[in-house]
């Protein structure tokens, strides 16, 4: 690191990227979760220098059948209902009895819970899906896209493998979230809010561009290219474009004619 700046929230972000004058130049990339105000204020200079991603509430979402440990399931939806009051466990299942006894699960584990006032605010906004079949099961998870998916079914390995909308992936019982949280196996900050559709989480290829370059040596195998380019500009009513490529036209008394010559 080349500085390290001892502050936090929305006027982090601010000074990073806008800079501190000669202490800090503003930066190119600024990553990493925070409140509803650090993402607010990502989300004020995003494009003014990149993000990684707006970070929302807490997620985690639990495939379960009549398999799986109704105090298990529940411990790991209250580790989530316990970061924020806007968390979001969801449950979702084929069997109606595993939301029955989940639901006593619960109600057991919140009443001796050291954060309950933050996680039954949580549980009272999250919610459980009873679908048809643990494939049905699978295509709300997509929809969906969770920061976090829980799979506790039998088979959870084959489950797990046709979801295709998540963050991060626990396959079976053994597989706690929270031990993703503190250092074993997948990065700790994911999509959230159904992004993760279209993105995954924070890792060295945030940090990565992909950039493109041209070379041409060979001007007469390169004819085919020039031709279509003058064409497809001239379709396009861009003209300047058009002559440009005709620049390279061997045909032209341009720079094509001079490599010829050479």
């Amino acid at each position: 690191a080349d500085l390290l700046l001892a502050v936090g929230g929305a006027h982090a972000v601010a000074a990073l990227a806008y800079g501190l004058g000669d202490a800090l130049a503003p930066v190119d990339l600024i990553c990493g979760p925070g409140n509803k105000w650090v993402t607010a204020a990502k989300s004020i200079v995003s494009g003014f220098c990149g993000i990684d991603m707006l970070a929302g509430p807490s997620e985690v979402l639990v495939i379960a059948d009549a398999s799986a440990d109704p105090q298990v399931v529940a411990a790991d939806l209250l580790a989530q209902a316990e970061h924020d009051v806007e968390a979001r466990p969801i449950l979702v299942t084929p069997d109606a009895a595993v939301i029955a006894s989940v639901n006593r699960a619960l109600q057991s584990q919140l009443e001796t819970l050291t954060t309950s006032e933050v996680a039954i605010p949580a549980v009272q906004k999250g919610f459980a899906v009873l679908v048809g079949d643990i494939a049905e099961a699978v295509r709300v998870s997509d929809r969906i896209a969770p920061e976090h998916l829980e799979i506790q079914t039998a088979d959870a390995q084959a489950v797990g493998e046709s979801c295709a909308n998540y963050g991060g992936l626990f396959i079976g019982a053994h597989a706690a979230e929270v031990l993703g949280d503190y250092g074993a196996g997948p990065n700790h900050v994911l999509p959230t809010a159904g992004t993760g559709k279209y993105t995954g989480g924070l890792s060295v290829h945030t940090f990565l561009r992909q950039r493109t370059w041209m070379r041409i040596d060979d001007l007469v195998a390169a004819q085919r290219q020039v031709e279509d380019s003058v064409a497809l500009a001239r379709l396009e009513g861009l003209e300047g474009h058009a002559r440009a490529a005709e620049r390279r036209l061997i045909a032209d008394g341009g720079a094509g004619k001079k490599q010829r010559a050479a």
